[in-house]
């Protein structure tokens, strides 16, 4: 009879850079897409050194209550995802490190060199997992009040705004899910968004309607922001009539869609005329050796359980890519 005996749980392995110095994959971003990678590579016994900016997860590590991820039935928060998926990536071995940029990727006598804040750093092959950055609204006010009453990260800043009133920007998921959680802080979170209806998710629209901190702005677009030390006002027009109106209040975040992080892979892979990352179904980019995946991809599907999957399939191509070397 075969062994019923559970297996021994293994033991982490302690990431150790490779004796020659050139890592099997070095990993451009450590968001769910590309901690994925990591996991998948370093399970595989590949020498995986995982990239990230600031802290790990990337969007989802920003996100207070993630509930359409698999296996959490009462949802999760990003912060904690992103640190179990960090955990679970050392524990296979792979090496994370926080860095403040990567300023550029070229090839080097077959391998690729990565340029990461002055230093090089080299791999037979690359996962590309920038992700994206907050896409801006190019007003007056908007850049010098940026920290002063103007933000992108609800989760962030919130707790500064607690019995005041603030503006949300946008009418997607995530304008309208860190409104619903600025009304845990703040009295009054108005909305302004440039259509008539929104663009989230009907039960996210529904739990926003529901709750009576929330006003409507619609058919709406940002102007100036106003302000002395801090913000006081936003002024808007209505896309419609022309007219102009103001809100009081104490700050302002803007959620109007989202940037691919790739300006350092300008000339180095092809990218569509959006900024994103062009691959094919294998997720192989144009320059041998180097896959991508997740929200820096061009794809259609912006989500962390699509990006997951896609840091899986790079990650087994990568490894069978490095099989043939």
């Amino acid at each position: 009879m075969p062994d019923e005996r559970p297996e021994e749980p293994m033991q982490p392995v302690e990431p150790t850079p490779p004796a020659d110095g050139v890592y099997d994959a070095i990993v451009i971003g450590a968001g769910p897409a590309g901690l994925t990678g990591g996991i998948y590579l370093a399970r595989a016994r590949r020498s995986v050194l995982v990239l990230e900016r600031a802290m790990a997860g990337g969007q989802m590590g920003l996100t207070e209550l993630i509930e359409n991820y698999p296996g959490f039935p009462e949802g999760i928060s990003g912060f904690e995802l992103a640190d179990r998926m960090k955990q679970q990536a050392g524990r296979f071995g792979a090496e994370l490190r926080e860095i403040t940029a990567v300023s550029e990727v070229r090839p080097a006598d077959g391998e690729h060199v990565v340029v990461v804040d002055g230093s090089e750093i080299t791999a037979r092959s690359i996962l590309l997992a920038p992700g994206v950055v907050p896409r801006t609204l190019d007003i007056p006010g908007e850049g010098e009040f940026f920290g002063r009453g103007v933000s992108s990260c609800a989760t962030c800043d919130g707790f500064l705004y607690r019995g005041k009133e603030v503006v949300v920007v946008g009418g997607g998921d995530t304008a309208v899910e860190e409104g619903m959680y600025l009304t845990k802080f703040a009295d009054k979170v108005t909305v302004i968004h440039r259509r008539d209806e929104l663009r989230a998710a009907r039960i996210i629209q529904e739990r926003a309607f529901a709750n009576g901190k929330m006003d409507w702005v619609w058919n709406a677009v940002p102007k100036r922001i106003l302000g002395e030390e801090a913000v006081h006002a936003v002024e808007y027009e209505d896309v419609k009539t022309g007219d102009v109106g103001q809100i009081a209040v104490n700050g302002v975040f803007i959620f109007v869609g989202q940037l691919p992080n790739t300006d350092f892979l300008q000339d180095v892979v092809k990218l569509d005329e959006a900024g994103y990352i062009v691959t094919d179904a294998l997720l192989r980019t144009s320059r041998m050796g180097l896959f991508a995946c997740g929200d820096a991809r061009a794809n259609y599907l912006k989500q962390i359980a699509h990006a997951v999957g896609e840091g899986a399939l790079a990650a087994v191509q990568m490894d069978k890519y490095l099989d043939t070397l």
